[in-house]
């Protein structure tokens, strides 16, 4: 994957978090766990812009390391989400599961930064 497509899919990720943050109910534990997945899931996409402007090497993998908490994070809201049942599991299947492939791609570049030590 090259860097432009995964700005690409990093902020459509975030575009995608928005409007599933903005069908949440309006009871106060859904606003709450949103207000964390719309800060994380947008932090995401900005994080790897971030990162592709990184000054050398260490910088990248701080800053994609940073990317790494972001989509992490921001998986764990959506299955709080969805567990407590303010979104479906259907509503939040896709949105995981572009998180956890988002999340594997970052934690590569990051071997592939380290030079495969971990």
């Amino acid at each position: 994957m090259t860097p432009e497509e995964l700005r690409a899919r990093t902020r459509e990720f975030g575009l995608r978090v928005i409007a599933m943050v903005d069908s949440l109910p309006r009871r106060r534990a859904a606003q709450i766990i949103g207000g964390q997945l719309l800060r994380a899931g947008t932090a995401a996409g900005a994080n790897y812009r971030s990162a592709c402007r990184a000054k050398s090497n260490a910088d990248f993998i701080s800053k994609m390391g940073t990317v790494e908490e972001e989509l992490d994070e921001s998986a764990c809201w959506l299955e709080m989400l969805r567990d407590s049942g303010n979104i479906s599991a259907d509503g939040a299947r896709s949105l995981i599961q572009e998180a956890d492939e988002l999340l594997a791609i970052t934690v590569s570049s990051i071997k592939t930064a380290r030079g495969g030590k971990r």
